[in-house]
């Protein structure tokens, strides 16, 4: 029971540490006048996955290293399942009014990218530096896309844009509040890591489940909060664009920047279990999404509940 405590309570540390640090990076960056679409793309991007990445260091660190390579997979599994299927449930997701193909076409790519990495067997440098040079393409054409809107619109009409659509902006935020964030944000993030993985590990260890599962289940479902808590208030705004960028975004990022980024402290062997289950799974979800993106078709309430319950379905195998 303890350990459930501590889980919880890592879980929370983490969440509220990488909404601190983001708070306080967006901030910072734009008192010292670094552009809000710099900001948007980089700070927020990597700021928002922080938990999961500092899961994945944590997890390589204390030699569970099912748990980081879990978390990813497994969130990105949720992101799309859960974190659109609950939603849809409350309100439709009118995502026939979005135009994110290019995103998703992206998002693709990267799991095919990510899957054929997996199959050497383990994620170190080389893995590593292939992601991230993924995804810096795609962050260099989002950069080019973003300066060909400022062009059209006009540098005033973009500025405005983007810096509305950073919900943590506040340019005038004294400093002393921005150190604040920051200190929270860089003190919490390892410290929750430390709490969640730890009592993970010893929660697998005694109901005698594998740290892989752990990663996919709880983990996974703990780091989707925040984009479910997102997806859920743009469900009832009627922004789908959000609640589906929110999530291709996420999934992308997931499997570019924070395996990427964790093969920098060790490498990932790959559970064989991956290969045959999991990593299908994962894209099998990536192309449910395929008829809302290309073929203009709204995510429903039945659509939500066959998505939900697929999710369901899923969990179940894996406990069983």
């Amino acid at each position: 029971m303890t350990a459930w405590l501590f889980s919880a309570l890592g879980l929370l540390i983490l969440l509220l540490a990488g909404d601190a640090l983001v708070r306080g990076a967006v901030n910072l960056s734009l008192r010292l006048g670094v552009p809000a679409l710099i900001v948007s793309l980089t700070i927020v991007a990597f700021g928002t996955s922080a938990p999961e990445l500092l899961i994945a260091i944590s997890a390589i660190k204390e030699n569970a290293p099912g748990i980081a390579l879990g978390n990813v997979v497994g969130s990105n599994t949720a992101n799309i399942l859960l974190v659109l299927g609950l939603p849809a449930l409350l309100a439709t997701l009118h995502t026939s009014e979005c135009n994110s193909r290019k995103n998703y076409l992206f998002m693709l790519i990267a799991s095919v990218l990510f899957i054929g990495l997996a199959f050497c067997g383990v994620f170190n440098l080389i893995s590593g530096a292939i992601l991230l040079t993924a995804l810096a393409l795609v962050l260099a054409n989002a950069i080019r896309e973003a300066h060909a809107h400022r062009k059209a619109c006009g540098e005033a009409c973009a500025e405005d844009d983007e810096l509305e659509s950073l919900e943590e902006a506040d340019p005038d935020m004294p400093y002393w509040k921005v150190a604040v964030y920051l200190i929270l944000g860089l003190v919490g993030l390892p410290m929750g890591a430390h709490l969640l993985v730890e009592n993970a590990t010893m929660i697998a260890q005694h109901y005698g489940v594998s740290d892989t599962v752990i990663g996919l289940t709880l983990i996974a479902v703990g780091t989707s909060l925040p984009e479910l808590a997102t997806t859920v208030m743009a469900a009832l705004r009627r922004q789908a664009d959000v609640a589906l960028g929110n999530v291709i975004g996420s999934n992308m990022f997931n499997l570019l920047a924070i395996v990427g980024i964790a093969t920098l402290f060790g490498n990932i062997p790959v559970d064989p279990e991956f290969l045959r289950f999991d990593l299908w799974v994962m894209l099998g979800s990536s192309l449910l999404l395929a008829p809302f993106v290309f073929f203009k078709q709204d995510i429903t309430r039945i659509w939500g509940l066959i998505l939900t319950l697929l999710y369901v379905f899923y969990i179940a195998i894996l406990l069983a």
